[in-house]
């Protein structure tokens, strides 16, 4: 009964053959190896778009960071929300590869909205030597909250950038489960958008540790490669990078994995609602926060279910309090795991 993260699932077994295959012999060194044309190829056929740049990266982070910073001078800032990715969970290193550029956070408990963009856009007075200038818009999708901007929303967010000639990234760490609940293509959700650049994330997604950064303008192919390299995050051993990569490509089961991962959180949610909790957002991927009451959250700990309490603490004499949770699920969680876990409402 693990619900805490998909980053705590399995990697799938096509991924685990990928990289025993990449084993074998030896290949060049830094991303030169064979498996990386086959990875290039592949993620450019998925976008339609068959003069982007590729690149493979270790972690969410090192992806975002690296490539926001490839759009922002050390002056500048960076709008995104309160709810983003790269404000919540990493540590500064946006601004820190940035050359100490700010963001700007955007009060939102959800997603970012265009009118609340435009107004933290215009408050940042450009051309004031004394403030931090514009830079680069980022979105997150799916959100932290588990909600996913749809493509009326990114298209509008887009559009507001563009009016103020701000570049787009998007922090696709669960890229495929958003566009699995869109039921729309990769390209669709992102240059078809407006978007400049997306970190494609595998790591959540059934991937052993791999993340792949797109840009749709190969004009910032070779900065992104020497900030890669300075950054520490080149790796010798790349082709076990591109393996990975490879076997998530291959025969499109980054979809299947997202579909899996989506429908078990689909079919927790409907237990979920069928036994009372609470949504605090709209689980619209594979990630849910709810919350039902202390003495049933108790049982459940005790009967070694795996996941996050997010609002209240399970010490507390008042059974009955609601208390939040976040749980994620991934491709391998099946009904019988949720089933126990439901088991004990």
């Amino acid at each position: 009964m693990f619900f805490a993260s998909d980053n705590g699932g399995p990697v799938h077994p096509q991924i685990m053959t990928r990289l025993a295959q990449g084993n074998e012999g030896h290949a060049m060194p830094y991303g030169k190896d064979a498996i990386m044309d086959e990875v290039r190829a592949a993620i450019r056929t998925a976008f339609e778009a068959p003069e982007a740049a590729v690149y493979l990266v270790a972690t969410g982070t090192a992806a975002n960071a690296l490539a926001l910073a490839c759009y922002t001078q050390p002056w500048q800032t960076i709008f995104c929300a309160t709810t983003s990715h790269i404000n919540q969970d990493e540590c500064n290193a946006p601004e820190f590869y940035a050359g100490a550029a700010k963001l700007t956070v955007i009060d939102t408990d959800d997603r970012m909205t265009p009118d609340a963009l435009r107004r933290a856009i215009e408050q940042q007075a450009d051309g004031n030597v004394h403030g931090a200038q514009r830079g680069p818009v980022s979105i997150t999708q799916v959100t932290e909250r588990g909600t996913v901007h749809s493509l009326d929303e990114l298209h509008a967010l887009s559009a507001v950038a563009k009016d103020y000639g701000l570049p787009l990234h998007l922090d696709g760490a669960r890229f495929a489960n958003a566009m699995v609940a869109l039921g729309c293509t990769p390209a669709e959700m992102t240059w078809k958008a407006g978007v400049d650049v997306v970190s494609f994330g595998g790591t959540k997604n059934g991937c052993m540790g791999v993340e792949a950064v797109v840009f749709f303008d190969p004009a910032k192919a070779w900065e992104f490669e020497l900030r890669r390299k300075r950054g520490a995050h080149l790796f010798s051993k790349h082709r076990f990078l591109s393996a990975q990569m490879a076997g998530y490509m291959q025969d499109d089961l980054y979809v299947t994995m997202a579909q899996q991962a989506n429908e078990n959180a689909a079919y927790l949610a409907d237990g979920l609602r069928k036994a009372g909790a609470t949504f605090l957002h709209s689980p619209d991927a594979n990630m849910i926060f709810a919350s039902w009451p202390r003495g049933v959250h108790q049982k459940m700990k005790d009967a070694g279910a795996q996941y996050y309490i997010w609002n209240g603490t399970l010490e507390g004499e008042d059974s009955e309090e609601h208390i939040g949770a976040r749980l994620v699920c991934d491709w391998s969680i099946g009904k019988d795991a949720i089933d126990q876990f439901l088991s004990h409402f």
